[in-house]
């Protein structure tokens, strides 16, 4: 079986963030939206650093304005995902760009992409959830308005609670109280950090926020101490090795510390980010793990296992999940045992 083939588990992908260019660039034309200067002369997404990043994700994000967009969006994503071996994903969406944080509104955009993913799930056999974040530079009050809107949809599709965006604004407890709200909804908990900010942002996001999962959380490799916390804790990352090395974290693959993390007993995961963008798909990711690190088909089963436990979904998703991952080769070889 090739590493393509290989059943994977997706936890950390943004919706907006996977459009493919072409889908964006053929909305704006319906539209007559000028996207001048979110794409290169290749035709790829055009950005200089980080911050740019996020002008530029904001930007193709200003073309989704209907509810059906988000459904077109939501198909046009599962579709490359499946092909790439994604047999479950959780996926971060935001009401701020959704309706604009207007409950109402939310439900009708909710609606269209949860009917979107069952047709994908009916047609390609992956698994959609979805994750509730709020904008960190758009600040704490956008942030009450996404998590009532999360709470009052909470369920079997709405699984989940974090933040992403400019770690260089604002505190993790600036935010405490959407992450309260989210928790009083049965909502699980997971927070960007330790992608910009250092270990000190780790520890921020835990212990002010409360949450069971860190996304990127990398840099918490620079402490010792934190590494040590986070594995007898059992608290999973969900490692973006790709997004890291070209936004600049790391130099190259060789110096991501996803092996080291393993090694000192943190439960890691592996997902894309916002692929396109970054010019990978979780297939790019394993190979890439391969080469440089020498996984083999145990390890990869071992991170899909890991975002299994660590997965936002009930009980019986999990369970068909699971059926799912005795397609892995390692998995049949100890079921034989």
């Amino acid at each position: 079986m090739s590493l393509k083939d290989l059943p994977k588990l997706e936890l950390h992908l943004h919706l907006e963030g996977a459009a493919p260019p072409a889908f964006i660039r053929g909305l704006a034309k319906e539209k007559s939206v000028d996207l001048t200067g979110v794409f290169k002369e290749d035709g790829s997404y055009a950005y200089r650093d980080f911050v740019h990043f996020l002008s530029v994700y904001e930007a193709a994000t200003s073309v989704l304005k209907t509810p059906d967009d988000y459904a077109r969006l939501v198909s046009a994503v599962l579709e490359e995902s499946a092909a790439q071996g994604v047999v479950y994903c959780e996926t971060f969406v935001s009401p701020d760009f959704c309706g604009g944080s207007d409950v109402g509104a939310w439900r009708e955009y909710l609606h269209a992409m949860q009917e979107a993913a069952d047709r994908a799930e009916a047609r390609d056999g992956i698994i959609l959830r979805g994750i509730v974040t709020c904008i960190r530079h758009f600040g704490p009050d956008k942030a009450r308005a996404s998590a009532l809107c999360a709470a009052e949809t909470a369920g079997d599709w709405i699984t989940g609670f974090g933040i992403a965006g400019d770690e260089g604004k604002g505190k993790p407890g600036d935010f405490a109280w959407s992450f309260d709200l989210a928790r009083e909804a049965g909502l699980r908990l997971t927070a960007h950090a330790g992608e910009w900010g250092g270990p000190q942002s780790v520890r921020d996001a835990l212990r002010d926020l409360g949450v069971e999962r860190i996304g990127h959380g990398v840099r918490a490799i620079e402490d010792p101490a934190l590494v040590d916390e986070l594995a007898e804790a059992g608290v999973t990352l969900e490692v973006c090795p790709g997004s890291n090395v070209v936004l600049g974290v790391y130099p190259d693959w060789s110096s991501h510390p996803i092996q080291r993390l393993r090694e000192r007993g943190v439960k890691v995961t592996v997902s894309t980010d916002d692929p396109p963008f970054f010019h990978t798909t979780m297939s790019h990711e394993y190979e890439q793990l391969e080469r440089v690190f020498g996984w083999e088909t145990a390890d990869f089963l071992e991170i899909s296992r890991n975002a299994l436990d660590a997965a936002f979904c009930d009980g019986n998703t999990r369970e068909r999940v699971a059926d799912r991952l005795k397609d892995h080769p390692n998995e049949r070889t100890s079921d034989d045992r």
